[in-house]
């Protein structure tokens, strides 16, 4: 039965493939333009790369070189040229793509009718200057042997990052991290706060939480390792990162905590003073395209943000999928945390790191 749901998932994969390619904008181009993307580095570089901009190359005849770093090293870029830009399409985390268009760096989508497909969740801060492309959710991932080992049961809290039980064994992105930043935002919320009353959450975390964390780890290759040699039992990651793991082989399962797992979307934008815009926006329309956004779950582990998405129970069941899936996240209130982050992250290393 497995050797035949792979067969059957190549077989969907390769269909999603040509589909994606049909669907693209055949707008001409002129032959020898260069369109720039920035985006992660990882696993999803070699799917965008491969799966996705190369097919769009070959559509629009021309080449598209990609810009491989992390959300902040990217809107730091940004920022740098914004008078002369050199990205022509910007793929961040939410929170910092909120900064982005808030800087003036995205210039407004051009209406299109896949626009009308896409959840709120994708679209609710962006006024007009960017979309959300994927949707992980942040929660808690374990070590399914280690836990089974013990005798421990399957964590279902927020919470339960501070039971004494997994003390110098827990993991915690810093702040600096969209998953640190959650993490403190989601304690901060079970704890009876919020993001514009974030001192429930510091108090949490420094008194409770923190003297079980083993590292404040940000790399998730590094976050990798450490649950793989077993001195993280029990971590803040996403669900993507978490199944990417499970994938391999890895006892490690993800869980939606009881009080709701938090929403990071990622982004895209088409930059302001782009010397490709009409291309750009294309890009960023075919990537919300139905076969676009499978290619996106099946290879990235990111729920789809088009509800017209249909994606086989093998793919399906590993991301945010579907509308009860996606109405049970918790989003982030960027406007609120993006001014106050600054001052977060300073205390956060006088108190939480120290």
């Amino acid at each position: 039965m497995r050797m035949e749901a792979l067969r059957v998932g190549l077989v969907w994969l390769r269909t999603v493939g040509l589909v994606a390619l049909a669907c693209l904008s055949t707008q001409p181009a002129v032959a020898g333009e260069t369109l720039v993307v920035a985006g992660y580095g990882g696993s999803s570089e070699a799917t965008f790369r491969t799966q996705i901009l190369a097919p769009f190359a070959a559509q629009q005849h021309l080449r598209v070189d990609y810009i491989a770093g992390a959300s902040a090293s990217n809107l730091a870029r940004l920022q740098a040229e914004r008078d002369h830009p050199a990205i022509d399409v910007a793929i961040l985390d939410d929170g910092p793509m909120q900064q982005a268009t808030a800087l003036g760096l995205c210039q407004p989508l051009q209406p299109a009718p896949v626009y009308r497909d896409v959840y709120d969740i994708a679209t609710r801060q962006a006024d007009d200057r960017s979309v959300g492309i994927g949707i992980v959710a942040t929660g808690l991932a374990y070590n399914t042997a280690a836990f089974a080992h013990h005798g421990w049961p399957v964590p279902t809290s927020w919470t339960d990052l501070a039971d004494p039980r997994y003390r110098r064994r827990v993991l915690v992105p810093s702040i600096t991290n969209t998953y640190g930043l959650q993490t403190l935002l989601a304690l901060a919320q079970a704890q009876g706060g919020s993001a514009r009353d974030i001192a429930p959450g510091f108090r949490y975390l420094t008194d409770r939480v923190a003297p079980n964390v083993l590292t404040f780890e940000t790399s998730s290759g590094k976050i990798s390792e450490l649950m793989q040699t077993g001195e993280v039992v029990l971590g803040v990651w996403g669900s993507g990162r978490t199944d990417a793991l499970a994938r391999t082989g890895f006892p490690v399962a993800f869980v939606v905590p009881k009080e709701g797992a938090q929403a990071l979307i990622t982004s895209a934008c088409v930059v302001a003073g782009s010397r490709h815009a009409a291309l750009a926006q294309a890009l960023v329309q075919s990537l919300l395209s139905p076969p676009v956004q499978a290619i996106l779950a099946s290879h990235a582990g990111w729920g789809p943000v088009n509800r017209t998405v249909r994606l086989p129970p093998a793919v399906a069941d590993t991301v945010v999928y579907g509308d009860q899936a996606v109405a049970r996240l918790v989003p982030v209130d960027w406007k609120a945390v993006n001014p106050a982050r600054v001052a977060w992250t300073q205390r956060w290393v006088r108190e939480v790191e120290r």
